[in-house]
């Protein structure tokens, strides 16, 4: 599937204009963790795109949560390596089931990471992701009244991918300030 082809798959499934922003950046970050760790940024790209594909339809009910993603994913075709990454992203969903390949670790740990730096953004006066600097994401990271829902322990699995969480947060920020101005900041 086409990178533009999949961007109007998630926008007939996804409407807020928020959760398709959390996906570009989604998308974003997992292309650059792919140009780092050898992967197919088309591949992992598409991955993060597409991984919260079925949150609307779900009412984000972290039970139900990619199980209808799974569905409309294997539907159009996407490969199978994109569906299980996609589907372990939320390990919750699937009980017994643990993320165990470089793929699907970075997945889950690069959509969570663009919560975080999002937030952080958000608390500067200019609210941009230009004003922002690694150092404070990973300061950030320690007080876990900021940003309460972002699951710090599923960020951190960028040490089983090879980051240390400051080269991580560093690369991750590079890319969303990348598409700055697609998600607004």
């Amino acid at each position: 599937m086409e990178r533009e082809q999949a961007l109007q798959l998630l926008k007939t499934h996804v409407k807020s204009e928020n959760m398709i922003k959390h996906c570009l950046a989604s998308e974003a970050v997992m292309r650059s963790l792919a140009a780092r760790l050898g992967g197919d940024p088309e591949l992992w790209g598409l991955a993060g795109l597409l991984h919260d594909i079925d949150v609307e339809l779900t009412a984000g009910d972290l039970a139900r949560h990619t199980h209808e993603a799974v569905r409309i994913l294997q539907a159009h075709g996407l490969p199978e390596n994109l569906v299980e990454a996609v589907k372990l992203h939320n390990e919750a969903a699937h009980p017994g089931r643990k993320r165990s390949e470089l793929f699907h670790r970075a997945l889950a740990a690069a959509e969570t990471v663009t919560g975080l730096i999002t937030a952080t953004a958000l608390v500067y006066p200019d609210r941009k992701l230009a004003s922002v600097k690694a150092s404070s994401v990973t300061k950030r990271m320690k007080d876990k009244r900021f940003a309460a829902s972002v699951d710090r322990g599923i960020i951190m699995e960028c040490e089983t991918i090879g980051l240390k969480l400051e080269e991580f947060v560093d690369l991750s920020l590079g890319a969303m300030r990348a598409i700055s101005g697609d998600l607004g900041l």
